[in-house]
């Protein structure tokens, strides 16, 4: 049976099977190679995409149960690559092989929706379940910090241009 959702903000539907993986469906239905296939049992976060906002392993999930949700991958998580995670891991050069990097990024943005400015602790606990075979978690947290920053300046500077329009008028 058919399954409709929107990807990245464009509504698709899929003829596939309803149990097969969220995961597969986007990388072999939709051309998202983002999402990375890592141990295939939601374990250690490679697959980790954005559904209804939240962070979710896309390895063990039946596309059946994700039909009308609005499902955001690393492709879509910035037309231009300017999210601010993207900004703070190429500043940082975060990544060391990559592989399991989108799904970092997917994680610490659901963190960032969540808390904006994440102590250590907060950047711990979220980021528990994602796993780098590389070990570049110092530099994964460094780049949550930096990804606050960046956004909390955007912020800033979005009111600012604000204030000034208003004065203009």
């Amino acid at each position: 049976m058919p399954v409709t959702l929107t990807v990245n903000g464009t509504r698709r539907t899929l003829d596939v099977p309803d149990d097969m993986p969220l995961l597969w469906a986007l990388r072999e239905v939709l051309d998202l190679k983002g999402p990375k296939f890592g141990c295939g049992i939601g374990q250690c976060g490679a697959c980790t995409v954005h559904v209804n906002g939240n962070a979710i392993r896309s390895c063990n999930l039946p596309v059946a149960g994700v039909a009308n949700a609005n499902v955001v991958t690393i492709e879509g998580l910035s037309a231009d690559g300017t999210h601010p995670l993207q900004q703070a891991w190429q500043e940082l050069d975060v990544a060391q092989c990559g592989y399991c990097q989108a799904g970092q990024i997917m994680t610490a943005a659901a963190l960032l929706r969540r808390t904006p400015r994440p102590s250590d602790a907060d950047i711990d606990q979220a980021m528990t379940g994602n796993l780098c075979r590389c070990a570049t978690y110092h530099r994964i947290r460094e780049g949550i910090h930096r990804a606050s920053a960046i956004a909390a300046n955007n912020d800033a500077s979005a009111r600012d241009t604000d204030a000034a329009t208003q004065e203009a008028l």
